[in-house]
């Protein structure tokens, strides 16, 4: 028998689009929307996220700042803005990211400009179908250090090393912890509910935290 996988995203993609043409349709769109935006030398993508996808990314929100407040760590939360550099010609919008190590950098700015600030540390993608752009090479050439892409039910982990991402058991912002576990976290809420996960999740992070 043959499954069908549920809808989570619906794609488009445009080819032959100049930056100033992106950089008019986010302005047109604006930033109260669904939609993400991915722009790579010409070709650009608008993805619109449907409920399992938005759900999944929700969740994976809680738990980073479950992380942060267990590990004494401060996020400076960015959401989807869209990171680009016209230099580049290249642009995207995560599900989320973080400022985490550079939190500090950042906090008090209402706009992120990737000329003069450092990127994320932390970008997570919900990849429940696949992007026709590859947006590893758009957030490696942007300088975003860490990746999280949540896929059926795993999370790989992805560190910037010498201009490629390295798949990783371990996170760099969050003391080294094995944060591939998160997966099972997820995958457990379904059985018993989310907030019940979260504590379980919570007392996880203390435990694995002190050794």
């Amino acid at each position: 028998m043959v499954t069908t996988r549920p809808a989570s995203e619906q794609r488009a993609v445009l080819k032959n689009i100049s930056w100033q043409t992106f950089e008019t349709m986010l302005a047109e769109i604006g930033e109260d929307r669904a939609s993400r935006i991915t722009y790579d030398q010409g070709t650009l993508e608008i993805m619109t996220p449907l409920m399992p996808h938005e759900h999944w990314n929700c969740l994976l929100k809680m738990l980073i700042f479950v992380l942060g407040e267990e590990l004494n760590l401060e996020i400076f939360p960015t959401g989807s803005t869209t990171l680009k550099r016209e230099d580049l010609r290249r642009g995207a919008e995560p599900d989320s990211s973080y400022y985490i190590r550079n939190e500090a950098l950042v906090r008090n700015k209402s706009e992120i400009d990737l000329n003069r600030d450092p990127a994320p540390d932390l970008v997570v993608e919900i990849d429940l179908t696949s992007s026709s752009l590859n947006k590893f090479d758009i957030y490696a050439s942007l300088g975003v250090m860490e990746i999280w892409r949540y896929d059926e039910g795993l999370l790989y982990i992805y560190q910037l090393q010498q201009g490629q991402y390295i798949e990783c058991n371990n996170s760099p912002s969050f003391a080294q912890l094995p944060l591939i576990e998160i997966a099972r976290f997820l995958e457990e809420s379904q059985r018993i509910g989310v907030m019940k996960m979260m504590r379980n999740f919570r007392e996880w992070v203390k435990e694995k935290g002190t050794k």
